[in-house]
């Protein structure tokens, strides 16, 4: 299914329970449904229960079974909703708008979106590579006071990682000195990277050799001189990506605690990387399927 397909479309095609069964059926077990406990084929089914028999090991399970839809009481056509909301919001979608267009409690609403937001996280993403552009911003609430003018203690930092006409990385960083930034640029950057810009913060020089990169030519553009492009000289990739990611945070979130900070980044990155899949929506299910089960009592618990 095209994830360009509109919302009435999407009403159709899943707007009861036996049609989503179906289709994570479809997409869980494209040629023979087995059995998540012995991977056993031989599966007879209970109608009446929307449930499998393994006839093999005896186990009982749903298509939800080990899924992140597990236990959820949530109708399957509600998350679907949300799914397509979530994929569909440029600028994302608070847990407050969710519980109005869905009908859901606040709280509901809100581990719903990050259990989705969990499943958007990437894996092991490739390293990016050809011209990558480096930069780093800060996010947060205003702070009002002398104490607090012109400085950025209170705020969250962001580094922000873009290959040209390619993929999107983000992270919640504590720092932008020389060694975190040299850990990231390990993480994501080949080592035969044609070439890294990035604006005049003396820390990234240091990081780049820090990173095993130091044959790698390093170009800069002074934002402090107000010169932006020079050339092909530019960051103005990773600072579009900034930008949307804070249209997100003031006009969507609103707010969004340091703690969950990096679930945010993982859907934006996630959203942004997927802009030209013509099958997010399915794709995005399928991280549903796949990804590990986010406990309400973990996604609450205190910051370590």
């Amino acid at each position: 299914m095209k994830n360009s397909v509109n919302l009435c479309t999407l009403i159709e095609q899943f707007g009861s329970e036996k049609k989503c069964r179906e289709y994570l059926e479809a997409l869980r077990w494209p040629d023979t449904i087995m059995c998540p406990r012995c991977f056993s084929g031989k599966i007879s089914r209970i109608v009446k229960r929307n449930q499998f028999d393994c006839d093999t090991c005896r186990y009982q399970f749903s298509v939800t079974a080990g899924t992140i839809f597990n236990d959820s009481h949530l109708p399957l056509w509600k998350w679907f909703l949300c799914v397509y909301l979530l994929c569909e919001s440029r600028k994302g979608m608070s847990a407050n708008q969710l519980k109005r267009v869905l009908g859901l409690s606040y709280k509901t609403a809100w581990y719903l979106c990050h259990r989705i937001r969990a499943a958007m996280k990437e894996v092991n993403p490739e390293p990016l590579d050809g011209v990558v552009e480096i930069d780093e911003t800060y996010v947060g609430g205003r702070k009002h006071g002398r104490r607090f003018q012109g400085r950025r203690d209170h705020k969250e930092c962001v580094i922000g990682i873009k290959q040209r006409g390619g993929e999107l990385r983000f992270f919640h960083a504590e720092d932008v000195k020389s060694g975190t930034l040299a850990k990231y640029i390990k993480e994501n950057v080949s080592g035969d990277v044609d070439v890294i810009m990035t604006d005049e913060l003396p820390a990234y020089p240091g990081a780049i050799v820090r990173a095993g990169l130091e044959d790698t030519p390093h170009m800069t553009v002074n934002h402090s001189q107000g010169i932006y492009v020079d050339g092909d000289v530019t960051t103005n990739g990773i600072e579009s990506a900034f930008s949307l990611l804070k249209r997100g945070i003031i006009g969507s979130w609103h707010k969004v605690s340091a703690k969950h900070l990096s679930a945010y980044l993982d859907e934006m990155t996630f959203r942004f990387n997927n802009r030209e899949n013509p099958y997010l929506f399915r794709d995005t299910l399928m991280k549903l399927i796949e990804a590990p089960v986010l406990e309400y009592k973990k996604l609450t618990a205190d910051a370590a």
